[in-house]
């Protein structure tokens, strides 16, 4: 038996990345998987984000597992997508139990340089996009009077750093409102959490602007963005970290094994949050 069998999650911004290996895994554990993302470009966004055939991939991944999947196209920012989202999934499975509210996006600007679109994509995906995710999945777990919520937040939401005041702003926030809908539905037995990855290997790093970001260099190459994670992290050989790592923290999260824990943040960072911001002496293999 798996630690999720019979249960029903929804995952927004799992076509790829963080929100896939999410999918895949409840799967493996016996859960039906709804998999939503907008699957279009965002013009604030520098990097390539995902397709449709990247969604159909992924639910035709937990099918494989054997596994009922639905994809669905949805913009986070919208709420009447977010409620046909929510409506489809009621149609075809009756009830929700998990929900991963995981989309997001990031993009690279000192603040006074940020343009008004900038900012507001960046809130309105990362910070308004989980509320109204939230807001049109909680009325179906009260009434089932159960549920258990993550939310993505970062490392970010616990420290600054330079050049992404929109996007720091915006995780800060998702940890305010995770332990707002913590304290408020705990009457209902709905737990809400949240991850706080750090450096982690997905597309939003994994493009020139990326390598720029974690080397200081315009000219870095994929092979120098990887060494140069490793100066991230506390922990002995961990340069990029897999998405894997963050959905073994979020697995623990919805499931029973974290049925008495609630108003929770997880960090998943190799230790990032105990250095004294940079770690000039990495390890960088096991021995």
């Amino acid at each position: 038996m798996g630690r999720l069998d019979g249960k029903v999650a929804l995952i927004t911004g799992a076509a790829r990345g963080q929100g896939r290996s999410h999918a895949l895994a409840f799967a493996r554990e016996g859960a039906d998987v709804v998999i939503v993302d907008i699957v279009a470009q965002i013009s604030t966004v520098p990097y390539n984000m995902a397709r449709p055939e990247d969604l159909h991939e992924a639910a035709k991944l937990v099918v494989e597992l054997g596994q009922r999947a639905l994809a669905v196209e949805a913009d986070v920012r919208s709420a009447a997508q977010l409620a046909t989202a929510v409506d489809r999934t009621l149609a075809e499975f009756g009830k929700i139990d998990i929900l991963v509210g995981n989309a997001g996006i990031w993009s690279l600007a000192p603040l006074h340089e940020l343009s008004e679109e900038q900012w507001r994509d960046m809130i309105d995906v990362n910070l308004t996009g989980v509320w109204q995710t939230l807001k049109a999945v909680i009325p179906q777990m009260i009434l089932q009077r159960s549920g258990s919520i993550v939310l993505t937040s970062s490392i970010n939401g616990m420290e600054p750093a330079p050049n992404y005041a929109h996007y720091i702003a915006a995780k800060h926030g998702v940890l305010g409102l995770m332990r707002a809908a913590a304290l408020e539905y705990a009457r209902y037995n709905i737990r809400v959490n949240a991850v706080c990855p750090g450096f982690i290997d997905t597309k939003m790093n994994d493009w020139p602007g990326g390598y720029q970001f974690s080397t200081g260099r315009a000219d870095a190459t994929r092979e120098e963005h990887e060494r140069a994670a490793y100066h991230s992290h506390a922990l002995a050989g961990r340069g990029l970290i897999r998405p894997e790592s963050v959905t073994g923290a979020v697995l623990w999260l919805v499931s029973d094994d974290a049925k008495d824990i609630t108003g929770l943040s997880v960090p998943v960072d190799a230790g990032h949050l105990v250095l004294p911001g940079y770690n000039g002496d990495p390890v960088y293999d096991i021995p």
